[in-house]
């Protein structure tokens, strides 16, 4: 046998990666749209710049003494599947973002970087770009830098035009400024307004819609001049620099970020045992949340278990006065919703929702 009888036959096919699905020329023109999108994030801290194998950031350089590293991994549910269905592709990375760095902000943490990972069937540049420009947003919202990702194009795992996400965010906090910290009975509670839905609870929401009869391109029931889909992409508002300026001030001892599991399930996971946030619902509640309440039948208990509805984030602080008025300067609308009290136990919210709530 010969050495040309031993080497293997050249496919007649011709195959190629393109041919199997991955387009590596639209990756790079993806990377090549996006530089300006992450450049525009850069913060003090950042070293180079997209196209290593990896990021790096001094904490010196951002001005740490004793820093404490905090991260945070987050994605946005099937808020994406109305995103992919309505063509609405750039805001959804603001609620990305958002998802992340306000569960850092809450243990006092400054968010410094974000990752982004996309993976989709058949990479579409508009649309990711798109998606990485509304990333790009909430990170400038946020104060961190877009220092890198992952985009990932798999055949065969997604259906045409879908595409998933995920978040990473890291930040980093003074060792003597970690939350919650002191909460104590009398202090009081504050919550800062949501912008509606944000990102939890979208897979009630689209069971709601489906049994409303209404189509995404419907004018909204609750939102005069908007599509139902519209309205139901507002995308989740970032606390975070609103929240540093009150920690900065001195007068934060606890945050809870208001996500899936409602008020009723993430503020008890800042405050200690043996104590309790005895709260009232006489805060505004956006008209979302009303009209999901009727078009569902859903009981109020269940909705303050699912949903933020109207609250995104709540605040434990000892001069509510003083917090309000930093907050409000900041651009939040805050809410007294209640005080916290001694009780038994492991640490809960107390509270009772009215007949008629949501109607």
């Amino acid at each position: 046998m010969t050495s040309a009888d031993r080497e293997p036959p050249v496919a007649a096919n011709g195959l190629d990666y393109r041919s199997a699905g991955v387009d590596i020329d639209a990756g790079d023109a993806l990377v090549e749209a996006i530089k300006p999108l992450a450049r525009s994030t850069r913060r003090s801290g950042v070293m180079g710049g997209l196209g290593g194998f990896g990021a790096l950031f001094d904490l010196k350089e951002a001005g740490f003494k004793d820093p404490v590293l905090v991260s945070s991994t987050d994605g946005v549910g099937t808020k994406l599947k109305i995103a992919i269905d309505t063509g609405i592709h750039d805001t959804v990375g603001i609620d990305l973002v958002a998802m992340c760095v306000n569960d850092l902000v809450v243990q006092g943490a400054e968010p410094l970087f974000f990752l982004d990972y996309f993976a989709t069937g058949k990479l579409d540049v508009t649309q990711a770009q798109a998606v990485i420009s509304g990333i790009a947003e909430g990170c400038r919202q946020a104060g961190c830098a877009l220092v890198g990702g992952e985009t990932a194009e798999m055949p065969g795992m997604y259906d045409s035009g879908d595409y998933d996400l995920a978040g990473f965010a890291v930040g980093a906090a003074e060792r003597d400024g970690l939350l919650p910290t002191g909460v104590a009975a009398g202090d009081a509670v504050l919550g800062l307004a949501s912008t509606g839905v944000h990102s939890n609870g979208y897979s009630l929401v689209r069971r709601v819609v489906a049994a409303s009869g209404l189509g995404w391109n419907a004018p909204a029931p609750f939102a005069p001049g908007q599509t139902l889909g519209q309205a139901l992409m507002t995308p989740t508002r970032i606390y975070v620099k609103s929240l540093l300026a009150l920690h900065k001030a001195g007068l934060l001892k606890a945050a809870a970020h208001i996500t899936g599991g409602g008020l009723v399930g993430n503020l008890p996971r800042v405050l200690p045992d043996g104590l309790a946030a005895a709260v009232t619902t006489g805060w505004p509640v956006p008209p979302v949340f009303a009209w999901l309440a009727r078009a569902g039948g859903i009981d109020p208990r269940e909705m303050l278990r699912v949903f933020n509805c109207g609250i995104g984030m709540a605040v434990v602080v000892t001069d509510a006065e003083a917090a309000t008025r930093i907050l409000t300067e900041a651009g939040e609308t805050v809410s007294p919703l209640g005080t916290i009290v001694a009780a038994e136990g492991e640490a809960s919210v107390l509270i009772d929702p009215p007949a008629g709530w949501l109607a």
